[in-house]
């Protein structure tokens, strides 16, 4: 998982630019914009009815871009090609396979592989073809036909056949990571119906609205690279790839290095245009935050996205930032935002209580910790989907409690009579007394009573681990652990090594632990592996927290099976508002900004991507690169 790693105040992020990019679970983001165009489908008649042929896809119809397109708004089409990009990782790798459960895969690998079809970032959820030319598929969207690109091959020039597109829907599903089987489930399988068809049929009866997008995000494998070599196995050796890069040096726990290849096959198509337009990708390897800030400032590497308010507010002051070799700002994070916490796993008995977990998130006190910890740069998440307009507020719905009322035998009544849960705002004191008596009254209801001193139950103590591999982050987890001892619990954060924490995660070995997922605003099956049952026994899934509840479950399929933008809408405010209540988390704090800095040798297009940080459509300056060059500062 860490290699879609992001930093907020140190907590582990998980993004992904469609359903199967960036490991396993994949999660799409978009807002409805206005002023979109409407794409014409071409339309066939046969003996099954209207098949539609496009040049794309999206959850609910709307494309914006027609099939003769020539690139993205948000690109520069002619942005020159050449320079580094360089940033810096946290932890260590060793594996170039990011598909498989072994390894501990290195930052950007994904980029090795081409899909099918690659998003957009100025639309809710569309899709357009790369390896694909056009897709097929009837308006039930049962099954979906892709048509390769003649030209589309290995970065060893071996055309990309339907045969690959089979194999590597069979290896992710036979041997990649365990949550491919929840991604899959819907999914009957794939067949070449010649050499440049693929055909996906999906089960019937299944929620069929994203699943074209889903197989269609499928990275591309060699059937014949992988005929001598074992897929399930991590390894350093640099596979085969279609993708833009090419593994140039790879040093595990330093460094590794991208090399574009200058041979790409699609540099040219409309939706590569504009994009990638570095030479090299480099990454560089910290095992503590403070080493990569400070070589940031030493101009070890070019690029950085500020996740420590401390630093943030303190630390950016050296000569080259005031003299304008680096630069320092703030650009608009339009996607959701509101899944940064404390994940219980409710795995383990002692959180089977609602009210003790109520009680626990009671004792992280925001207000003292945002003025204290966090120069008053965030607010307080309370939502999953915070930062957006489908969060839950307010009392529930007529359209929620028509979803809701046939699940009550399965969720707390509170969801019914009450507003969305928020989290109590306390005092600017550490420990806020008030909220103390609170949630010591809520943890004697649930049994767990003081006894010399510490909460016990039937002679056993209260003890809890938060999982942390972050010495930087111990600044705001042991306030919170003292609030919580202060609350009679024994609980404890001892700082382990970042690939230690990977392994315990993966097996969730653990009680408590940080995690942030962006998700998405016109969410599916990718849902199923965050919140579903199914998700919470299988090793490596999204669903740390281990929700395994039927209601949930109910709601996750109407999600998923919704025919309209309301719809789907009603669908996610319902589930946001069951999750708050059953409180598997402690909601921590959010931003709608990336606060970054990087040398100024960069440019970029007028236009950044609604949805995207857009650092993919940024290029080398050759002139600002030479002033750097002549002031001593690259």
């Amino acid at each position: 998982m860490k290699s879609t790693v992001e930093r907020s105040e140190d907590a582990r992020v998980l993004t992904a630019e469609s359903p199967l990019k960036h490991l396993h679970f994949g999660l799409t983001f978009g807002l409805i914009a206005a002023g979109f165009l409407w794409a014409t489908d071409l339309r066939a008649e046969n003996h099954e009815g209207d098949i539609i042929v496009s040049h794309g896809i999206s959850s609910f119809g709307d494309l914006k871009y027609p099939a003769d397109f020539t690139h993205f708004d948000y690109v520069n089409p002619d942005a020159p090609k050449g320079g580094v990009f360089s940033t810096w990782a946290f932890g260590s790798f060793d594996s170039v396979t990011p598909y498989v459960l072994k390894g501990n895969p290195a930052d950007g690998a994904s980029g090795l592989f081409d899909t099918l079809l690659v998003r957009s970032f100025d639309e809710p959820d569309s899709y357009y073809g790369l390896v694909a030319e056009t897709l097929e598929y009837p308006e039930d969207r049962s099954w979906v036909i892709f048509n390769l690109r003649p030209e589309a091959q290995f970065s060893d020039g071996t055309q990309i056949t339907a045969e690959d597109i089979v194999f590597s829907y069979n290896a992710l599903l036979n041997d990649g990571r365990p949550t491919y089987k929840i991604s899959f489930k819907d999914v009957a399988g794939a067949e070449a119906l010649d050499t440049h068809r693929v055909k996906f049929t999906f089960k019937e009866g299944s929620r069929t609205r994203d699943l074209p997008s889903l197989v269609g995000s499928i990275p591309v494998f060699s059937a014949a690279y992988y005929a001598d070599r074992d897929f399930s196995e991590d390894t350093l050796e640099p596979p085969l790839g279609s993708g833009v890069y090419l593994v140039k040096s790879a040093d595990p726990g330093r460094s590794i290095v991208y090399s574009r290849n200058k041979d790409y096959w699609a540099q040219d198509l409309p939706v590569r245009k504009g994009h990638y337009n570095f030479d090299e990708l480099s990454y560089e390897y910290y095992t503590d935050y403070t080493s990569a800030f400070e070589n940031f400032k030493a101009g070890e590497y070019l690029f950085r996205e500020e996740y420590s308010s401390a630093v943030w507010g303190t630390g950016y002051d050296w000569p080259a930032l005031n003299d304008g070799y680096i630069k320092k700002e703030v650009i608009p994070d339009n996607r959701p935002s509101g899944t940064q916490g404390w994940w219980f796993n409710l795995r383990r008995e002692k959180f089977e209580d609602p009210r003790v977990r109520r009680a626990m998130g009671m004792m992280f006190n925001f207000e003292w910790s945002n003025r204290t910890l966090f120069y008053d740069l965030y607010e307080r998440t309370n939502s999953f989907w915070e930062n957006s307009t489908v969060k839950a507020v307010g009392r529930p719905s007529e359209a929620e409690l028509a979803l809701l009322e046939p699940l009550r035998e399965h969720l707390p009544e509170e969801v019914f009579t009450d507003e969305a849960f928020v989290q109590p705002v306390s005092s600017d004191q550490r420990l806020d007394r008030s909220t103390l008596r609170r949630a010591s009254r809520l943890m004697d209801a649930a049994g767990w009573r003081i006894v010399d001193g510490v909460r016990q139950k039937d002679g056993e103590k209260f003890e809890i681990e938060i999982l942390n591999d972050s010495p930087s982050f111990e600044r705001i987890i042991n306030p919170f652990v003292q609030n919580l001892q202060r609350l009679g619990i024994t609980a404890t954060s001892p700082t382990v090594d970042n690939a230690q924490s990977t392994e315990r995660e993966k097996n969730f070995d653990f009680d408590i632990t940080v995690r942030r997922y962006v998700l998405s605003l016109t969410p599916g099956p990718e849902l199923f592996g965050l919140f579903g049952s199914e998700a919470a026994t299988t090793v490596d899934s999204a669903n740390v927290a281990g929700v395994a509840n039927p209601a949930v479950d109910v709601l996750l399929d109407r999600l998923s099976e919704a025919q309209s933008r309301e719809e789907l809408d009603t669908a996610i405010s319902a589930l946001d508002r069951v999750l708050r209540a059953l409180h598997i988390w402690i909601p921590q704090w959010t931003k709608g900004s990336h606060t970054i800095a990087y040398a100024d040798v960069f440019d970029r297009p007028d236009v950044k991507p609604l949805y995207d940080r857009g650092t993919t459509t940024w290029w080398w300056d050759p002139e600002k690169a030479e002033r750097l060059r002549l002031a001593g500062e690259l």
